[in-house]
């Protein structure tokens, strides 16, 4: 797992709390303090004498303060201006508002739809397939958490979460984003039989195999990850991020190898019980949020015009089936963007 310590800008460890930002307030408050005594000191010693001097030394200290504040004031009205970045992805331009909570401590879990894969190059010190270009980084690039860990590995099912990722979890960790399940109900096998199965009815038993899994077994195990991450995170607010639906229904895919328009239809509708599943696991935990990324894809999946998702004709490095670049910026980092800004407006 990759660890950023300090990944924020204007941080103070060691002061108040560690790690977190000092408000604006608190900075605008300390410096009027600070100016006042400065001006007070400043001022002539003749105007010292009478109560009248005294009386006209501290309306000039007042004159002077107006001033100098309405200078803190603008100062801090650009800076909240200049918090709104810019991100441009495909033919979309848009702007996020970074909101005034930042977390101290941000951990990244689970599987392929975190790690990245999808969006190469990789992080060559693990088999993980961690991208710079997923939505973590993306996300700790534009909010600077105090400290980053991308504990996501690709491949990682419920069991890998609780044995090799859950140890990245602090007492203090204060936000932990993840996506888990897909591999426990064997998505990428089912993709595989839909793919090359000469049957359409091959197809459909196994996407109702996986249906049937989903439906029984998988709820327990997530049960039992959100349980851990919570014992081990006791006040992080931990974010559910869902799958999207991989394919556009347009009757004329050019990609032969992309299954027919009756198995991406049961397709989709396998991923619809996959997320249903997970987020009724999610709303049972105190603290948890899902976050359905269904709708942002819609127009975007495999066969569109404009997809946000590679398909099966990709090298495997690349990761068919996954989200390429324009994923993950434009499709999960928004998701993400709004759930923490409801979070710091609540908080």
């Amino acid at each position: 797992m990759i660890e950023v310590d300090g990944a924020g800008a204007g941080q103070h460890a060691g002061r108040g709390v560690p790690g977190r930002r000092m408000g604006r307030r608190w900075w605008v408050d300390r410096g009027v303090a600070l100016l006042t005594r400065v001006v007070w000191n400043a001022l002539p010693r003749t105007l010292l004498g009478s109560k009248g001097n005294r009386t006209r030394r501290l309306s000039l200290c007042v004159v002077a303060l107006v001033g100098m504040v309405a200078t803190v004031l603008t100062t801090a009205a650009s800076t909240a201006a200049a918090n709104q970045i810019a991100i441009s992805g495909g033919s979309n331009e848009r702007s996020h508002e970074v909101p005034l909570a930042y977390p101290a401590g941000y951990v990244a879990l689970g599987d392929s739809y975190s790690s990245g894969v999808g969006a190469p190059p990789y992080d060559l010190d693990t088999a993980c397939q961690r991208s710079s270009r997923s939505y973590p980084p993306l996300w700790t690039t534009e909010h600077h958490p105090a400290s980053f860990t991308f504990a996501a590995c690709s491949g990682a099912k419920t069991a890998d979460v609780l044995a090799t990722q859950i140890s990245a979890l602090q007492r203090n960790t204060d936000l932990v984003t993840i996506t888990i399940g897909g591999n426990d109900a064997g998505f990428g096998p089912v993709l595989q039989t839909c793919t090359v199965a000469t049957s359409d009815r091959t197809c459909a038993a196994a996407v109702d195999a996986a249906e049937a899994f989903e439906r029984t077994v998988l709820p327990g195990r997530l049960t039992r990850t959100y349980t851990a991450i919570r014992r081990a995170a006791p006040n992080a607010r931990v974010i559910v991020l869902g799958y999207p639906r991989l394919f556009d229904l347009a009757p004329d895919c050019t990609d032969p190898h992309v299954p027919n328009l009756t198995r991406r239809r049961k397709l989709n509708h396998g991923a619809d019980v996959l997320n249903d599943v997970i987020r009724q696991s999610a709303s049972r935990q105190s603290g948890f949020s899902y976050i359905d990324v269904r709708d942002r894809f819609t127009s975007h999946g495999v066969c569109s015009a404009d997809p946000w998702i590679h398909g099966p004709s990709v090298p495997t490095l690349v990761g068919p089936y996954h989200p390429n670049q324009a994923g993950y910026l434009d499709g999960y980092l928004p998701t993400l963007d709004a759930a923490t800004a409801r979070g710091s407006a609540a908080a």
